[in-house]
């Protein structure tokens, strides 16, 4: 999923030059696709939690798949944007349905959910490696073309073991754990509504505006080659990958809120410091600052799964994702309105420093709840 969503972000840089046209314009191709990602969670989870999680992931699969291989097929912004769209719309099953699918069948929640996040993370760092050799070595169509077959190809895949009884869907959480209080489950959502929108907009800024911001910051590293952006943005990233492991292994030993509201607070200041850092401090800070975004995701997402019932899960997370990614149109249009007013990308480096203060306020309204049962004794609860 993160690999199909961040392959225009890297394709976009060859084509302003191939197809002549401003690269804000450019962006703004990707804004109804990132649009799609977000909007259609809520119904992709509460089909999950109705219908079948495993069958939602075969459809996500092939949809996406298919969005992709057509956005290379395509010519001219209006029909890349269309096939885009079409990549959004598959995209925005895996979050909602996916996290929900993995809650129900962990056993340490933390540990799990970081795993998941490690290849998330790695998703992101390989989306523009990946559209940076293949649009250098073949061509910007096969920068869509391969990774979409490719899904395709898994969708098949899963759609086999499924049929053949491999994996299966579960009625109830492996690891129960008891009904939150009503007042405590309204109060926590609200909470993490603003935490959401305000992380989800600092996730896609960062995410669209990084590769042009390291090709224009960081010509001595990467020689001004696209795949020098490519490699570099991948590096970054897969250092940010082992944050979710780090994150998830400390929010099965300490209290959810702690870890969540730490990450907060570290963030802010980190990305203050990138808006006027160059070349080497600035690939340094760049991945710190995306280690510690990415290592307060398994609390988060954990603190909802807490707070909301199991039979609800998947349509919670698609609430989650429409709201994290149902900025995702905001994000691009604020890194184009601050690519345009000049000076690079420093006023858009000091709104979402901002951005990242008003949620540390807000994530400190979240309950004092205890820590989570043990597995041992969470496992002697269920039986």
């Amino acid at each position: 999923m993160h690999v199909l969503t961040g392959l225009y972000l890297t394709i976009v840089i060859g084509l302003v030059d191939l197809w002549q046209m401003p690269y804000d314009t450019m962006i703004r191709v990707w804004t109804i696709g990132s649009l799609m990602v977000g909007v259609g969670a809520p119904l992709a989870g509460w089909l999950g939690d109705r219908w079948s999680a495993s069958r939602m992931m075969i459809v996500f699969f092939l949809v996406t798949g298919f969005g992709s291989v057509a956005a290379g097929l395509v010519d001219g912004p209006a029909a890349l944007g269309i096939a885009l769209a079409v990549l959004g719309i598959g995209a925005s099953i895996y979050h909602p349905v996916g996290f929900s699918w993995v809650v129900r069948h962990a056993e340490k929640r933390g540990q799990t959910m970081g795993i998941v996040g490690i290849f998330g993370s790695l998703g992101v760092a390989g989306a523009a490696l990946v559209a940076g050799v293949l649009t250098e070595t073949i061509g910007w169509r096969a920068a869509f073309i391969v990774p979409g077959v490719l899904s395709a190809v898994a969708g098949l895949a899963l759609w086999s073991v499924v049929w053949r009884g491999r994996v299966r869907d579960r009625s109830a959480d492996r690891m129960p754990e008891p009904a939150p209080v009503r007042g405590e489950l309204v109060r926590t959502f609200l909470v993490l509504t603003v935490t959401m929108i305000s992380g989800g907009l600092i996730f896609n800024a960062l995410q669209v505006a990084m590769p042009k911001l390291f090709d224009e910051r960081m010509v001595g590293l990467t020689g001004g080659a696209l795949l020098g952006v490519g490699g570099l943005v991948t590096a970054v990233y897969l250092v940010g990958a082992l944050s979710q492991l780090a994150g998830g292994y400390l929010s099965d030993r300490l209290p959810l809120r702690t870890v969540y509201i730490g990450g907060l607070v570290l963030h802010v200041p980190l990305l203050a410091l990138l808006a006027g850092l160059f070349d080497l401090p600035l690939l340094v800070a760049a991945t710190v600052t995306i280690f510690v975004g990415g290592a307060l995701l398994p609390a988060e997402n954990l603190l909802l799964a807490r707070y909301t019932p199991g039979r609800h899960r998947g349509f919670a997370f698609g609430l989650k994702f429409v709201l994290a990614f149902g900025v995702a149109p905001l994000s691009v249009e604020l890194v184009a309105f601050a690519y345009r007013l000049g000076g690079g990308f420093g006023a858009l480096l000091w709104i979402l420093a901002a951005t990242g203060l008003v949620a540390c306020i807000a994530a400190l309204l979240l309950p004092r709840a205890v820590p989570p049962p043990a597995p041992a004794v969470a496992a002697v609860a269920a039986e």
